[in-house]
């Protein structure tokens, strides 16, 4: 069988047991454990799909039911997975319709405002009350910062807050724009801590809807103004500007467009700071079952993707941190909350959409702790004296 071939030339460390549709059992590599992780296809179309492009159909067979994994989780099998791929593409035939695909998209997927308000209404407008189930109670969707790989879910996504706001160097009464304010926590949280007025902007009506609200609960709206507006319709002035997981939405096409505009938008003493999944690789494109079934329009950018419209923005990277293991961390914490609340997902929606979610999120936790993702922190300003001269200010009490 040709792709249990494959699959023995891949998997170098540990293994499982491979069941295919016409129920033949193969041993995969060698399984550590004396009861191995059970891989059972039940659709015999998978058996070309799995071999010519893994990194689709794997997710879709899962999603759907026609992949079943026994004695042992999505997550045992995916570790076993990944940590023998690491950084590397799964084969030729999966690397050669990814270029394609990234090419064909290129041309129909472009974020301009309109598609990009679709795109982040398909992830986010999807229901609150999921969020609930396994975010933090602050609702911050993005790594949190892990000081200690045991910290909780809840100190690490403060610690997050502090180590950015720190970042900022921000002064009272200073104008702050959040890009893609989510539900409100960073910008409330600055507004709170440092009393700078805030203006946050995101594409979710879900989101703008609850941040207003939990602006109004605070009685915080004489500091802090929600808006419903892409980041290219801003025309005015701020001392300092912060992103946290938006600008791996913006595309590829826009970067320079991106940068260009907080470089026009930030004042001539300002900071910005700018918070992204990026990959340590040389550029490529995006994973296809994620840009299909979770993030349409996404791209997760090489450090060398970014420099080059910064340098041209006329911004200048005063400091750049590459957060590694802590969105792992972020997606096991977010991952096993979700997995405990499975009767109240499967009470708002269906068996497949909790196995898509446990796949996204199980998939993206070993794609941080054996691939290639990892998250950038760019500092950037119009001057080389903004910022001060080293690092101290952001670990001072």
């Amino acid at each position: 069988m040709k792709l249990v071939n494959f699959l023995n030339k891949l998997i170098k460390s540990d293994g499982f047991i491979l069941i295919d549709a016409y129920k033949n059992k193969y041993t995969v590599g060698s399984p550590i454990k004396p009861n191995p992780i059970i891989l059972k296809i039940l659709d015999q179309k998978l058996h070309h799909k799995l071999l010519f492009h893994p990194d689709l159909h794997f997710g879709e067979a899962y999603t759907n039911g026609s992949i079943v994994i026994e004695n042992g989780t999505l997550t045992e099998f995916l570790e076993i997975a990944l940590k023998n791929i690491g950084r590397n593409e799964i084969n030729f035939y999966s690397k050669m319709l990814n270029q394609i695909r990234g090419f064909y998209k290129t041309f129909i997927n472009l974020n301009l405002i309109k598609k990009s308000k679709q795109n982040v209404a398909h992830h986010y407008d999807i229901s609150e009350k999921l969020y609930d189930l396994f975010l933090d109670g602050k609702r911050q969707y993005s790594c949190a910062y892990f000081k200690n790989e045991d910290d909780t879910l809840e100190q690490a996504q403060e610690n997050k807050i502090n180590h950015i706001i720190k970042k900022l160097n921000l002064k009272p009464n200073q104008k702050v724009l959040d890009i893609g304010s989510g539900w409100g926590t960073l910008a409330i949280d600055i507004a709170k801590k440092t009393k700078c007025a805030v203006v946050g902007i995101t594409l979710s009506e879900n989101q703008l809807n609850y941040s207003k609200a939990k602006a109004k609960e605070l009685n915080l709206e004489n500091q802090l103004e929600f808006r419903l507006i892409d980041y290219r319709q801003l025309n005015e002035k701020f001392d300092r500007i912060v992103s946290v997981g938006m600008f791996e939405h913006v595309g590829r096409k826009f970067y320079q467009t991106y940068f260009n505009t907080v470089s026009k938008l930030l004042n001539n003493d300002g900071v910005a700071l700018i918070h992204t999944i990026g990959s340590s690789m040389p550029p490529r494109n995006p994973h296809p079952w994620i840009t299909k079934y979770i993030f349409p329009g996404g791209y997760t950018p090489s450090l060398s993707e970014v420099s080059l419209p910064i340098e041209k923005s006329g911004l200048i990277i005063s400091d750049i941190e590459v957060l590694r293991m802590h969105y792992a961390h972020t997606l096991r914490n977010w991952k096993e909350r979700f997995l405990s609340k499975k009767n109240q997902v499967l009470e708002m929606f269906d068996e497949r959409f909790l196995r898509m979610w446990e796949f996204y999120l199980a998939g993206c936790e070993m794609a941080f702790k054996w691939g290639d993702q990892v998250v950038f922190q760019f500092q950037l300003t119009k001057k080389n004296n903004t910022a001060p001269t080293t690092r101290d200010y952001i670990y001072q009490l």
